[in-house]
């Protein structure tokens, strides 16, 4: 199921794996139909046309329907695409989403007792949205008959995943041998790298740790005191440690990550600007707007104006 602007690396890399399925075996294992909202080419976001089967509507029964989604999934309603898939669910079809296509599932109510995940940069505004979903960070998550993944290249992943769920390990080997994939990632490993704050060359264990703590009290932020405390250091110590290897106070870089998560908020939900503030750890409108505009060069309501389409 494509959805207008869907993500086209996520798209190649859930069915390719399919087709060297059949490849490897010698035979058909797998066969797939493709579906837009109208019937006719659906275009990515890269903007290249791929053409389709049947309008979501002219879906019928089938083992899974997979929902494969890109920028901007939120600002549809996707109308058509909701009812099929529950009805194509409820007569017993998987259902499975890559890159933004588990905001889809979620509006359904598909997801709703499952684990799943979604790409990154989209999670804020999953959680925003359905605060009910367990939403996790890691490249993929397979709970039952639900399965999603972050997108991108964690789509063949995944598909390499449930291909040696059923097939085995040695088919799904010679599926990656095929795609020159020489390591098929588990689906508990995270979408990135351990927080580095942007500098790959970072591992003191310490500060990881400290970074991972504030992604994980946004809305509710801990004292720079409380941070040092929880990794057995004083705050200078702390601030020594931030300005050596990221060249910021570790206050700043707080902000920043929470400012970073203000901007995600703006541009995939319709939370007012305030709620968005306080979502983000700002007890101030104002102390807020100021911050943003300091970082980002316009302001929260210029954000919502200038979001890429």
């Amino acid at each position: 199921m494509l959805t207008e602007r869907f993500s086209m690396i996520a798209f190649s890399a859930a069915i390719e794996p399919l087709r060297l399925a059949n490849r490897v075996a010698g035979r058909t294992l797998y066969e797939w139909t493709l579906y837009s909202a109208d019937g006719v080419a659906a275009e990515a976001s890269n903007e290249v046309r791929v053409n389709v089967d049947r309008s979501f509507r002219g879906a019928v029964d089938m083992d899974a329907v997979v929902v494969c989604a890109g920028v901007d999934v939120q600002l549809s309603h996707h109308h058509d695409l909701i009812a099929v898939a529950r009805r194509l669910v409820k007569r017993g079809a998987a259902a499975g989403a890559v890159c933004t296509g588990a905001h889809v599932l979620a509006k359904a109510g598909l997801l709703a007792g499952y684990r799943c995940t979604i790409h990154w940069e989209n999670r804020p505004g999953l959680q925003a949205s359905f605060p009910d979903l367990e939403v996790g960070d890691e490249l993929f998550e397979i709970d039952r008959d639900r399965f999603t993944c972050a997108g991108g290249v964690a789509a063949a992943d995944m598909m390499l995943s449930l291909i040696r769920s059923r097939h085995g390990e040695a088919m799904s080997r010679g599926v990656a041998d095929q795609m020159i994939h020489h390591r098929i990632r588990d689906a508990g490993e995270r979408q990135r790298p351990d927080p580095r704050g942007g500098r790959p060359g970072v591992a003191h264990p310490k500060l990881l740790r400290v970074v991972e703590m504030m992604e994980a009290s946004i809305g509710r932020p801990v004292s720079i005191e409380d941070l040092a405390r929880g990794v057995a250091l004083s705050p200078r110590q702390m601030e020594r440690l931030f300005l050596e290897h990221l060249g910021v106070s570790p206050s700043r870089h707080f902000i920043d990550i929470r400012l970073e998560h203000a901007r995600q908020l703006l541009r995939q939900t319709r939370m007012t600007i305030l709620d968005v503030a306080m979502a983000s750890g700002f007890n101030s409108a104002s102390y807020f707007s100021q911050s943003y505009l300091e970082r980002f060069g316009h302001s929260p309501r210029g954000e919502r104006r200038t979001a890429p389409a």
